[in-house]
């Protein structure tokens, strides 16, 4: 099987490099590409299971196409909340590859993924009862509220699959294999389309039908990612079965990157409430939607960085050398601040022609390019900030960078209510976001240069 191959060729080989200079520092950034990039296209191919799914429900019309985005909404929400899912078993099982336990490696990887299964389960039972009412919290009413709820229910179903795929992924990186889930993420996108299409107009289940395509796909695509995995912890005698002490671990470990989600969602939410209220009206928040979707896509760029300084930090502390994770993390963060420059000189560019290319309205036009300069702005340092937070994660550092969350989220707080207090329009909002993230930066370099987050071994 190709994709057993390239993970086999991917976890065998742990380079030992002994300086980050001169052709050792060539090779990791060559290594830093091999992890980053994948990792990026495998993050871009996520955002294609709901394009498709929008192209072929919106040919049933209006109404089916704004359940659609509601219900994908609050899915969405629950897969990013549980990312932690992949962040704490890419930390583990970097840590233990480094240490030279593959077995030990592959023994958190499936209690991470039995976490998973486990909590898309409960989820998927208890959701049900609640679904009409998360859709209704999210603004659905009418038909849209009828439709959006039969889909989610069905959407809950293919929960565990969605929250496996997250853990799967998470051990994959772990064992510095990122093409793995892009093959698998590019396969099921395609094979999403084509089941959506079938489902949707020939066999005419309409709305249903693109949510039973959606789940039936994650299950699958659930499926492939476990069996590299299952395979070669078998050939390596480790029981496949679910460990309850290993998968508490796993859970206990998870909670502080949880917590540290949350916080982080709470502020783009926070920011999007109080971009709904600014002085501009429906201009402003037109504005800031697409402000908040280019600068979600440029985070999906400087997230790649951050996930492979994971797999690379894990893996370096594991291995027991904190020289090399201190070298390493100091050449991402030049990664991470060139690639956001980059990213705001590229952003700076084409904010002239985004206004048109999403907006007739000159009010809309003039709101998206103030607050795309800010965006733009920002990216150097979010890429520092991606970056250390990467670190920290591959470091399994989850309890501070939870305690920094809610530090940051103070201080963000009440810097966003008083953009609103005073009337403040869109740019005031995206610059006190700025301080959101300098916050964050703060809290991340002030870690980084202690020696509390450097512990070695697996």
């Amino acid at each position: 099987m190709q994709i057993h191959r390239l993970w086999t060729t991917s976890i065998c080989t742990v380079p030992r490099l002994a300086v980050v200079s001169g052709a050792a520092g060539r090779e990791l950034d060559r290594e830093v590409v091999r992890l980053a990039l994948p990792a990026l296209l495998a993050l871009v191919a996520e955002p294609l299971f709901l394009l498709a799914d929008s192209a072929v429900v919106g040919r049933l019309g209006t109404v089916p196409l704004a359940a659609l985005g509601v219900a994908a909404a609050a899915l969405a929400t629950v897969a990013s909340v549980c990312v932690f899912l992949a962040y704490a078993t890419t930390a583990s099982v970097a840590r233990s590859l480094g240490a030279g336990d593959l077995a030990g490696a592959l023994r958190r990887g499936l209690d991470g993924m039995w976490l998973a299964a486990g909590i898309g389960m409960v989820a998927a039972v208890a959701g049900q009862p609640f679904a009409r009412a998360a859709v209704r919290a999210l603004g659905g009413s009418g038909a849209t509220l009828e439709g959006a709820t039969a889909y989610l229910r069905i959407g809950l179903l293919g929960l565990p699959g969605m929250l496996v795929v997250l853990a799967a992924t998470g051990v994959l990186r772990g064992l510095q294999d990122t093409r793995t889930p892009l093959v698998v993420g590019l396969g099921a996108a395609i094979a999403n389309t084509g089941l959506n299409i079938v489902l949707v107009h020939p066999v005419g289940l309409g709305l249903r039908g693109s949510a039973i395509g959606t789940a039936v796909v994650q299950v699958a695509m659930a499926t492939v990612l476990s069996v590299p995995v299952v395979r070669a912890a078998s050939a390596r005698g480790v029981s496949w079965r679910p460990h309850a002490a290993g998968v508490g671990a796993v859970g206990r470990a998870g909670v502080p990157l949880l917590l540290r989600t949350v916080t982080l969602r709470a502020a783009m939410l926070l920011t999007t409430w109080v971009a709904a209220r600014t002085p501009g009206g429906e201009p402003a928040l037109a504005g800031h939607q697409i402000a908040s979707t280019a600068f979600g896509l440029l985070a999906m760029a400087l997230d790649a960085l951050a996930i492979a300084a994971q797999a690379l930090v894990g893996r370096w502390l594991g291995a027991g050398r904190e020289d090399q994770a201190r070298a390493v993390t100091a050449r991402m963060l030049v990664w991470g601040a060139r690639g956001g420059a980059a990213l705001g000189v590229l952003t700076l560019a084409l904010s002239p022609v985004l206004g048109p290319v999403f907006s007739s309205d000159p009010q809309v036009r003039h709101q998206l390019a103030a607050a795309m300069a800010v965006v733009a702005l920002l990216q150097p340092l979010a890429g520092v900030v991606f970056v250390l937070d990467g670190v920290l994660i591959g470091a399994g550092d989850g309890p501070y960078l939870a305690r920094a969350g809610l530090v940051t989220l103070a201080v963000y707080a009440p810097l966003a209510l008083l953009v609103h207090a005073r009337g403040g329009g869109l740019v005031a909002l995206w610059l006190a976001f700025g301080a959101f993230l300098l916050a964050r930066a703060v809290t991340l370099v002030v870690r980084w240069r202690q020696d509390a987050w450097v512990r070695t071994g697996a």
